[in-house]
């Protein structure tokens, strides 16, 4: 008998283990947010954490499957209205900022050596600049040499964050471009080689002679890309780095909404193409163990993943923000009987 009662003993406790053990998590979207999130993933794991399968689709991608129930969180770095997510049943909460820079594949021209304003980036996408030394880009240029070679513009092939970013942005700068284009995830790209994510974009750049194309910013220090300069909303020429990101950043009304758009943002050193990316995932949880270890890994991020996000020149939130984020998950995010799953 007090050997049958060790052995339930022991199977009761094998099995008590078994079930707080940390469940693996699935997510997709944002090739915006890949790099850190992947980062975050390898350490939390190696922290005791679960299992965080991430896979960088686009943020069209990420936000279907998680209407879709597919995934247990979507990264977007477009964000959903209020009535989009109420529709859905979502909640939304940003994670980091970042930048997106137009990178280049031309011959003698080295980073940041070369500067384009908004509007001559809405012309070259419209397709009426067509030559890397048309007298627009001369004029904001006159030391460079540049040569007479056709640009060949790559844009994304899928629905994206990265693509809203850079559409809103073109949309406040260049008449032309709202007019005839606007913005989204998805546009009717009046010209282009599509590439897709972020890497397809990149390898584009890379491998076509007279190249333009747009990726966040870990993308074009990872591939040792030539990135340009740019005029900001003050005229002010600003390189990418994460002192003019944080300047752009600092003017995102938090308190107010999750919903931010930090394309041109005021500011004399404030880069003009920087947006945050987002996590959606359902109100309602159908899975509350993986609800709850979303929002664990998250929180654990939040807590440690400071100097992950500095080293590939993300920006954190401030801790006014996340600690509004925790609040409203504690709200928001609940399993089927209306507890809240957040610990």
């Amino acid at each position: 008998m007090k050997l049958m009662q060790t052995v339930f003993a022991g199977v009761a406790g094998a099995l008590f283990a078994i079930a707080a053990q940390a469940a693996d998590i699935t997510g997709a979207g944002s090739t915006f947010a890949a790099p850190i999130y992947t980062k975050w993933a390898d350490s939390y794991q190696k922290s005791g954490g679960g299992k965080v399968n991430y896979q960088g689709i686009g943020s069209s991608g990420g936000v279907k499957q998680i209407v879709a129930k597919t995934v247990d969180f979507a990264g977007s770095d477009a964000p959903l209205k209020d009535d989009e997510l109420a529709k859905e049943g979502l909640f939304q909460f940003p994670t980091v900022v970042g930048g997106v820079v137009p990178v280049v594949n031309v011959p003698g021209v080295k980073p940041a050596e070369l500067t384009l304003s908004g509007e001559v980036l809405g012309d070259i996408y419209l397709g009426k600049i067509k030559k890397w030394n048309d007298p627009a880009i001369v004029a904001l240029n006159p030391k460079v040499k540049l040569p007479d070679t056709d640009i060949a513009v790559v844009r994304r092939a899928d629905g994206s964050g990265t693509s809203f970013i850079w559409t809103n942005y073109l949309s406040k700068v260049n008449a032309d471009w709202k007019s005839k284009v606007g913005e989204g995830s998805t546009v009717n790209w009046p010209t282009g080689t599509g590439g897709k994510g972020n890497d397809g974009v990149a390898a584009f750049v890379q491998r076509l002679p007279g190249a333009i194309g747009y990726v966040e910013w870990a993308y074009a220090k990872q591939n040792h890309m030539t990135y340009v300069a740019l005029k900001n909303s003050t005229g002010t020429v600003v390189e990418p780095k994460t002192e003019t990101f944080k300047a752009a950043a600092a003017g995102a009304g938090w308190s107010k909404s999750f919903y931010q758009i930090l394309t041109n943002e005021p500011g004399k050193n404030a880069w003009p193409i920087v947006g945050a990316t987002f996590v959606l995932l359902h109100t309602a949880q159908d899975k509350p163990a993986q609800g709850a270890e979303t929002l664990k890994f998250f929180d654990w991020a939040f807590k440690n993943g400071t100097q992950a996000a500095n080293d590939l020149d993300y920006i954190s939130l401030p801790d006014s923000v996340v600690a509004e984020i925790r609040t409203q998950w504690k709200a928001k995010v609940k399993d089927a009987s209306g507890k809240a799953i957040a610990e």
